[in-house]
């Protein structure tokens, strides 16, 4: 009967890199579960650890060996394993020998290419702790470590060295070696609090030890949990809130084993300069939470989170005041210094930065979006002069010693300075929208000259890169294409901005270098774009054959594009869809077998059945007033009165013969049924939608 036992493998390092401490902790978990599961030992359940010093998984409930093995070969083919007197041949008792059984033992298959030998038979399961080393070192090997190291004389190789390692299988140590590190029952705490050595008793007790004995906190999320609360409630105490994405969190608790929560400050001085040039230093340089009041506004004080518990905390946080001050003070002097100088001064140092080798300095681009923002901005309901002013400064910032410092200030820190030089309040704003969105799920931006700028720089952005033939390949988007594509759609569509994808390209190819030919680009860019579209909305759950069936239609402008597909897909809910979808599809497949055109028009004296006089009697008025609800954009309504045509139209074909013998009725009923498919296509390829 089989036992049960928890396995612990632990892998002490040096400190790890904390940024990729959760990756290399999941990947670890996937690596070890996955060698179990494939090699059918079973286990209740997996939990993992990583600290700076160390990775961990502990595997509850782990079967003592797996179950038997049932094994089967081919062997020769049975004209070869005997002769002409039935005698086996050498071959056929070489793959009995190798099968450890007689010739007589051995089983037969037929299959078309003749009979064959075969052995079955059951092999015994191995013991699991006879499989582990195999399955631990496949594990590493396959972890995501971009650049391994090598440390002492050794030839193992890590991302960092190792020092220690853990393997018990319940109360047992697992014979094995790993990293060239022998494996035992000896873990090790908290670098100060505990630099001795802990014997762990068995695989169960390892949290409860290094946290107890050794003061570790092993499990990550534990510790991201205790430190998110901690310092919640320190900054509670001073009436705010911290302020702590979900990296940061992630990156403190992969710092730190035992953290201890301290709240810090600095001179009230400091809050002269904008905020987020105070935020991004205490979070970038220092790992510093930030305390906001109730209205959002930045408070002078701070949550630090120490890796020990100090006899003399004060002292502690008086050394981390003491280091922030400086950084602090280098944001206020970039402030100052770079307001010394407009943005407008600053536009011919944008000749000294290559954007592009092919596609020149910054200058050049900047030049292109100024042009083609003018040309649009009627479209977005935006001042002509202010968008080309806005596109002319967008990248000044860029040079300022601040945006130097702090690289993801950019378009921030061009907000203020704008403001601080005078600048028109909507140019100001598109300083810091021309970049939105920044990533999935970001907002659009707000002011029509902001989503003016963002567009431009996009699109000459991409029929730029597709014209020098650097699109996007496989993983690789140096350019950040692809998010460049689907937040040019975003804008045009979340804020309403009808515009043709084939005419803006078109006009931002204008402006690119004449050797370049970017308007043979357009296309490809276009549809690149559409791409893009195609996948943001599979994401949202809208699936492909959806999106396909208003692509059919061409449509080139995204927002008549988004009205098309939501009112499709509230279509799809209805009973008549199913219906419709089939009955065009249908439609489709007899025009489509036509060697030439049906005629354009009916003739209603060639009517003869009562179901097609009926569907002919509907579907001209029908047309009018689909085609006016359509030309209004209200798809919703022209769908639900194409609805109306299901009954006709399955009566049509339950009753009516087509491809009648006679040739001017049955090009009649051809012509009846082509302006049906014109009228399936008003909103969508309703032929596309999906059926079940």
């Amino acid at each position: 009967m089989a036992e049960f036992n928890d396995l612990l493998i632990e892998i002490g390092t040096e400190e790890l890199p904390p940024t990729a401490l959760r990756s290399l902790r999941d990947a670890f978990t996937r690596g070890v579960t996955g060698g179990l599961d494939e090699a059918g030992i079973g286990f209740d359940g997996a939990r993992s650890f990583a600290s700076p010093r160390r990775l961990a998984i502990l595997v509850e409930g782990l079967v003592d060996r797996q179950p038997d093995q049932t094994e089967e070969r081919k062997g020769p083919a049975v004209t070869a394993a005997f002769d002409a007197d039935g005698n086996p041949t050498k071959a056929a008792e070489g793959f009995a020998r190798s099968c450890g059984v007689a010739v007589a033992d051995l089983a037969t298959e037929s299959t078309k290419k003749g009979e064959w030998l075969m052995y079955r038979g059951t092999r015994e399961g191995a013991a699991t702790v006879a499989l582990l080393p195999d399955i631990i070192q496949a594990a590493l090997d396959a972890l995501p470590i971009p650049k391994r190291m090598r440390w002492g004389a050794g030839s193992a190789t890590f991302v960092r060295p190792v020092h220690w390692s853990v393997a018990l299988y319940g109360d047992d140590v697992v014979p094995m070696t790993l990293l060239e590190t022998r494996a035992g029952r000896h873990t090790r705490g908290h670098r100060f609090h505990a630099p001795d050595a802990i014997e762990l008793a068995n695989a169960g007790e390892y949290a409860r030890r290094l946290e107890q004995d050794g003061w570790v906190i092993a499990d990550l999320d534990e510790r991201r949990a205790r430190i998110e609360e901690h310092a919640r409630a320190a900054a509670k105490e001073l009436g705010g809130n911290i302020l702590a994405d979900d990296a940061l969190l992630d990156e403190v608790a992969a710092l730190v084993e035992w953290p201890v929560v301290m709240v810090g400050g600095f001179d009230e001085r400091f809050l002269d300069v904008p905020a987020e040039a105070l935020i991004s230093s205490m979070q970038g340089h220092q790992k510093y939470f930030p305390i906001l009041d109730g209205g959002g506004k930045l408070l002078p004080r701070f949550v630090m989170v120490a890796n020990l518990e100090s006899r003399d905390p004060r002292e502690v946080v008086r050394g981390n005041e003491r280091v922030i001050r400086p950084r602090l003070a280098d944001a206020e002097f970039f402030w100052q210094q770079d307001r010394r100088r407009s943005l407008a001064d600053r536009v011919d140092d944008l000749h000294n930065i290559v954007f592009q080798d092919k596609l020149g300095t910054l200058h050049d681009k900047q030049r292109r979006v100024a042009a083609l923002a003018r040309t649009i901005a009627p479209a977005f309901g935006a001042d002509p002069d202010l968008s080309e002013r806005a596109a002319m400064l967008g990248k000044c910032d860029l040079v300022t010693e601040m945006v130097d410092e702090f690289p993801e200030l950019q378009g921030t820190m061009g907000r203020y300075y704008a403001a601080h030089d005078g600048e028109d309040d909507a140019v100001a704003a598109a300083m810091e929208e021309q970049y939105q969105p920044r990533f999935a799920g970001d907002v659009t931006p707000a002011g029509a000259v902001g989503q003016v700028l963002a567009v431009a720089d996009r699109a000459d952005t991409l029929t730029g890169i597709f014209a020098i033939g650097q699109g996007p390949t496989g993983d690789k988007d140096p350019f950040a294409l692809r998010r460049a594509g689907l937040g040019l759609v975003r804008i045009l569509i979340e804020r309403e901005r009808a515009l043709s994808l084939q005419e803006l390209l078109g006009k931002a190819a204008a402006q690119l270098p004449t050797e370049l030919r970017g308007e043979e680009h357009v296309d490809t860019v276009r549809a690149f774009c559409l791409e893009r579209l195609k996948r943001y909305y599979q994401d949202q759950g809208i699936g492909a054959e959806l999106f396909d069936a208003v692509d059919a239609l061409g449509i080139d402008d995204p927002v008549d594009f988004h009205r098309r597909l939501q009112a499709c897909s509230e279509f799809l809910h209805m009973e008549e869809a199913d219906s419709l979808a089939s009955a065009n599809k249908r439609v489709r497949n007899i025009l489509r077998k036509l060697d030439g055109s049906p005629p354009e028009t009916v003739d209603s004296g060639l009517l003869q059945m009562t179901e097609e006089r009926q569907l002919a009697d509907l579907l001209e008025p029908l047309m009018v007033e689909v085609d006016d609800l359509s030309s209004r954009g209200d798809y919703r309504s022209a769908l639900q009165r194409l609805a109306s045509v299901r009954d006709p139209v399955d009566a049509f074909f339950d009753g009516v013969m087509v491809m009648a013998d006679d040739d001017a009725v049955r090009r009649n009923r051809l012509a009846l049924l082509a302006r049906l498919n014109t009228l399936f296509g008003r909103v969508a390829d309703l032929s596309r939608l999906p059926t079940t």
